[in-house]
C-alpha cells in the first residue's frame, strides 16, 4: 500500500482502498463463484449469470454448439401441384392437390401429418370451445356485450367454415386411410416411408370463405355500393406439417393465436376465377399472355426499370371493371409458379387497381407491387409499393438478400398478414379521400412489417406456434430499423426502450416470459412483438454495439435461411459470432419477467489529502463551517445577548487562544519532509486535484443490465460512462463503484438516454431529481400550443375564401 492511497480522506476519516474491500460484495446473499446465492430461506438458487447450457438442448450433429446447422442437418420437403376454383356466387373454394413428400430424415415413417387450419372455423372448433370471458368484461370474444359481439357469437354457432375433405388417394388412385383430429389430419401410409424416399398422394377438398367480420387471416369483403367481393385467401389448402430433428411431428393444434411452420417446396398452382377478376399470388404468373392484356404486359415491362410506381391497372380501368352491368359468367385460370417457398396465398377481385416498380437488391431486380380497390386511394398509390421496395432494401441489408422475384402488398379485409411473396394489409383513407397521420404511418408500418415477414419466418423458417417471438419479435425489431431509415423521426411504436416501460412495470401476474407458448400468452402484442423488439434494440445499441450485433444477426439469418431454427440456434449464433457472453441477457429478458429498475442510492465524494497544511486547513475550516448547527446551538445563537457570560481570561490556555485552523511551523516542516520523499509521479498525483466518488447502485427491479451513468460537472460540461452488466456478477442486487474525475461533479444521473427500459426514473439521480409529473409534462407539451377552436375558425375562413383545401 503506497502513501498516496493512505492519504485519501473523506472529511477527517482515512479511507483504505484495499483490493479485498473493493470486491467483497457477497453481502447477505452469500454468492459463490459468481453463479449461486443463498436465498433467505437457506436454499441455493441459480444466479442471473448462470450459463444457459442446463436449459438449452444438448448440441448434436444436426445442431451444433455454435448455433450453426450440423454436418448431418436435414429437413423434409413437400412439392405441390394445386388446382382450385373460387366460386364468387357462394363465396367458396373447391380444390385438389397432389403432394410429393420427400423423407430426408434418417427415420422410417409409418404415417404423415397434414395441417387443416381451416377447421379453426368449423362449428366444433376448439377455438370457440376454449374462449373465456364475461359478457360485460369487454374486449376478446364478447366485446363488452356489443351488437358486434353478439353477431360474432351467432356466426360461430351457425357458419360452417371447416374443410370438407373429399378423397385422399395415393399416386395409383387407391384410397388412403386417414384420421382427422380437429386442425390436424394423420394419413396412414400403405408402407413405411424410408429415408430418402418420396411419397406422392392427393387430396380433394372444399370450404366456405369466412366473412371479414371474423377478423380472420383469410376472408372476403363485400362492397354493397358496387356489389363486388374482394377475397384474400390463405391457409386454404391441406398443408404438410413439419417433421423435425428436435420435435418429431410438429402438430400442435391451431387455436387461432400461434400461426405455423411448414416444409419448403416448389408450387405449381392454377386458380380459376371469374374472367373479370384480377389475381395476385405467391410466385410469378406463368400464363401472362392469357390472363393479362397486351397493354398490362407492356406496363409491367416499363415498371421494371421505373423509379416510381407505374399503374398496371389504373383507377379508371378498375372502376369500369367493377361497375359493368353485364358481368361475365366466363371463367379464367391464372397459373403461378413458386420455388422454394413454405406456403402459398392469393387475392382475387374485379375491384383491383395495380401498381408496380422494380427494385434492385444486390444486383437482382425484384418487382415490388400493390393491388388495392378504389377505396384505398389516394393513400395506397402514394405509399404501399414504395414501402414494399424500401422494406426489401433494408431487410436485405440486415439479414439476407431477398431471394424471390416479386413482393406484393394487397389491400382488403385482413388487417395484416404475411405469406411468401404476398401480404394482406388493411389501412385505408376516409371515404372522402382524406387520412390522418396515424393512418398514413399505420399503413407504412404494416406494409414494412408484413413484407418483412418474408424474411422472418417465411425464409428463416421458425415455428411461430411454439415460439412466436422468433418471427414476430425479430421482425418487429427489423421493422423498427426499417422505419428509422424511412424517416429518422418516424413515430415507431416498438423498438425504443422507453415504449416498453409501462408493460414491464405492470403487475407480474399479467406478464409471461417471452419464451411462453403463443396460445398461453396474456398480452401477445407486448410479449411476442414489443418486448423482444426492445430487447434486440438494447442488445444492438447498449450491450453489444452495432458492429458486433449486425454481423451476428446477419450470420444467424445466413445460417438458417431456408431452414428451421430454434431459440437455441439464435442464442448460440449471436454469442458465437460476436464473442459476447449473453446468457445473462437471454435469461433475464427471454426466460423471466423481471424489470429494469436501477437506483443510485448513495454518493460519497473523496479527494486526495495533499498533507500540505496551507491547502488542507482552509478545507477543514470550510467543512466545519458548512456543518449545520444542532437545535441547542441554534437556540443559543439567538439568545446569545441574554446568556453571554464573560470568561476569566486567566483560565484561557493554548487551545483557547490559538486558531485551530492556523498553519503552524511544525506542520510545514512535517509536510516538507513528506513531500520530499515522493517520486515525481506521486507529486503529480498529489497536486492533480483528482476527485473520487464512491457510488452505491441497487438493482431494485431484478433485471441485470448495464449501468449508464451521466456526470454533469460543476462547470456545466457532461460525460457519459458505461459499465457492462457484469458489474452485477458478484452480487445481483447491489454494487459499489469508485470512479475518478478531473473535475468536481455536480450531478449524477442513470440511463440519461432512456435506453434500458428503466421503470422508475425517480431513483436515477443524485442529488435527487424527481421526473416531471404527468400534469407537468402535459403543461410542457401544451405551453404555447395553438388553440384548436381558433384553428378550426381560421380553417373555415380560409375555406370560404377558397384559399385552402381541407385534409384530415
Amino acid at each position: 500500500m503506497n502513501r498516496l492511497t493512505q492519504s485519501l480522506v473523506s472529511g477527517a476519516s482515512a479511507l483504505l482502498l484495499a483490493a479485498g474491500t473493493l470486491f467483497a460484495q457477497g453481502g447477505a446473499n452469500g454468492y459463490q463463484n459468481g453463479y449461486y446465492y443463498q436465498s433467505p430461506d437457506g436454499k441455493f438458487s441459480t444466479g442471473k449469470f448462470e450459463q444457459l447450457e442446463q436449459i438449452l438442448p444438448t448440441p448434436n450433429t444436426y445442431r451444433t454448439a455454435s448455433g450453426a446447422p450440423g454436418h448431418q442437418y436435414w429437413q423434409q420437403r413437400a412439392d405441390y401441384v394445386i388446382n382450385a376454383e373460387l366460386n364468387d356466387d357462394n363465396q367458396s373454394i373447391t380444390g385438389s392437390e397432389t403432394i410429393t413428400y420427400i423423407n430426408n430424415s434418417p427415420d422410417m415413417l409409418t404415417y404423415i401429418w397434414v395441417q387443416l387450419d381451416q377447421n379453426h372455423f368449423a362449428k366444433s372448433s376448439d377455438t370457440y370451445a376454449t374462449q373465456t370471458g364475461k359478457i360485460q368484461q369487454g374486449g376478446g370474444r364478447f366485446g363488452g356485450g356489443t351488437i358486434d359481439a353478439v353477431k360474432r357469437m351467432v356466426f360461430e354457432e351457425t357458419f360452417d367454415g371447416g374443410f370438407k375433405i373429399g378423397t385422399v388417394k395415393d399416386a395409383l388412385g387407391k384410397a388412403l386411410k386417414y384420421t382427422i383430429n380437429k386442425t390436424m389430419m394423420r394419413i396412414d401410409l400403405p408402407a413405411p416411408l424410408r429415408a430418402g424416399q418420396p411419397f406422392v398422394f392427393s387430396i380433394d377438398w372444399s370450404f366456405n370463405i369466412v366473412p371479414n367480420s371474423t377478423g380472420a387471416r383469410s376472408s372476403r369483403e363485400f362492397f354493397p355500393k358496387d356489389g363486388n367481393y374482394l377475397y384474400e385467401v390463405a391457409q386454404w389448402f391441406p398443408r404438410m406439417a413439419v417433421y423435425s430433428d428436435y420435435q418429431g411431428w410438429v402438430h400442435k393444434q391451431f387455436l387461432g393465436g400461434g400461426e405455423f411452420t411448414l416444409p419448403f417446396g416448389n408450387y405449381k398452382v392454377n386458380i380459376t376465377v371469374p374472367a373479370d377478376h384480377v389475381v395476385a399470388a405467391t410466385g410469378t404468373i406463368t400464363n401472362p399472355e392469357i390472363v393479362l392484356t397486351a397493354e398490362q404486359r407492356t406496363r409491367l415491362k416499363k415498371a421494371e426499370t421505373a423509379e416510381a410506381p407505374v399503374m398496371i391497372i389504373t383507377m379508371d380501368e378498375a372502376k369500369k371493371n367493377e361497375t359493368k352491368s353485364d358481368r361475365s359468367k366466363q371463367k379464367k385460370t391464372w397459373s403461378f409458379s413458386a420455388e422454394n417457398v413454405r406456403d402459398f396465398a392469393f387475392a382475387s377481385s374485379r375491384k383491383f387497381q395495380w401498381d408496380a416498380m422494380g427494385v434492385v437488391v444486390e444486383g437482382k431486380r425484384i418487382m415490388a407491387m400493390s393491388m388495392y380497390p378504389k377505396e384505398g386511394s389516394p393513400l395506397w398509390d402514394q405509399y404501399s409499393t414504395r414501402a414494399v421496395a424500401h422494406t426489401l432494401r433494408t431487410y436485405s441489408k440486415y439479414s439476407i438478400a431477398y431471394p424471390y422475384p416479386v413482393a406484393f402488398s394487397i389491400n382488403g379485409p385482413v388487417g395484416g398478414m404475411e405469406y411468401p411473396m404476398i401480404c394482406f394489409n388493411g389501412p385505408r383513407p376516409e371515404t372522402d379521400g382524406t387520412y390522418s397521420t396515424r393512418t398514413k404511418f399505420g399503413l407504412i408500418s404494416v406494409v414494412i412489417h408484413e413484407v418483412g415477414h418474408n424474411f422472418f419466418p417465411m425464409i428463416i423458417n421458425s415455428d411461430e406456434r411454439q415460439w412466436t417471438w422468433m418471427d414476430e419479435g425479430l421482425n418487429s425489431f427489423c421493422e423498427f430499423l426499417s422505419e428509422m431509415e424511412w424517416d429518422r423521426n418516424y413515430p415507431a411504436r416498438r423498438g425504443p426502450a422507453r415504449n416498453m416501460v409501462d408493460y414491464m412495470k405492470a403487475d407480474k401476474a399479467l406478464q409471461n416470459p417471452i419464451m411462453t407458448n403463443s396460445e398461453q400468452v396474456l398480452q401477445l402484442g407486448n410479449n411476442a412483438y414489443g418486448k423482444p423488439a426492445t430487447a434486440l434494440n438494447i442488445l444492438r445499441e447498449t450491450v453489444m454495439g452495432r458492429e458486433l450485433f449486425d454481423y451476428s444477426f446477419k450470420e444467424y439469418a445466413r445460417r438458417w435461411a431456408f431452414k428451421h431454427p430454434t431459440p437455441a440456434d439464435f442464442f448460440r449464433t449471436m454469442e458465437d459470432a460476436s464473442g459476447v457472453d449473453l446468457d445473462w441477457f437471454w435469461r433475464g429478458w427471454f426466460y423471466g419477467t423481471d424489470n429494469c429498475d436501477i437506483a443510485l442510492e448513495s454518493v460519497t465524494h473523496l479527494t486526495v489529502d495533499t498533507q500540505n497544511p496551507e491547502v488542507e486547513m482552509p478545507k477543514k475550516k470550510a467543512d466545519e463551517e458548512a456543518e449545520p448547527l444542532n437545535l441547542t446551538e441554534l437556540r443559543n445563537k439567538k439568545d446569545i445577548a441574554k446568556s453571554y457570560v464573560e470568561q476569566d481570561t486567566a483560565a484561557l490556555d493554548y487551545y483557547n487562544r490559538t486558531n485551530p485552523f492556523a498553519v503552524q511551523p511544525w506542520d510545514k516542516e512535517k509536510f516538507e519532509k513528506y513531500y520530499a520523499s515522493l517520486s515525481d509521479d506521486e507529486k503529480k498525483l498529489v497536486n492533480g486535484g483528482l476527485h473520487f466518488y464512491e457510488l452505491g447502485f441497487r438493482n431494485v427491479g431484478g433485471l441485470v443490465m448495464p449501468v449508464i451513468l451521466e456526470l454533469t460537472y460543476e462547470d456545466g460540461t457532461k460525460e457519459v460512462r458505461r459499465y457492462p452488466a457484469e458489474i452485477w456478477r458478484l452480487n445481483n442486487s447491489h454494487a459499489d463503484k469508485v470512479i475518478m474525475t478531473q473535475k468536481p461533479v455536480a450531478n449524477f444521473a442513470l440511463d440519461p438516454f432512456l435506453e434500458t427500459a428503466d421503470t422508475d426514473l425517480s431513483n436515477n439521480s443524485f442529488p435527487l431529481q424527481l421526473p416531471p409529473s404527468r400534469f407537468q409534462v402535459f403543461k410542457q407539451q401544451n405551453s404555447g400550443a395553438p388553440n384548436p377552436i381558433r384553428l378550426q375558425k381560421e380553417y373555415e375562413e380560409r375555406a370560404k375564401a377558397g384559399n385552402s383545401k381541407g385534409t384530415k
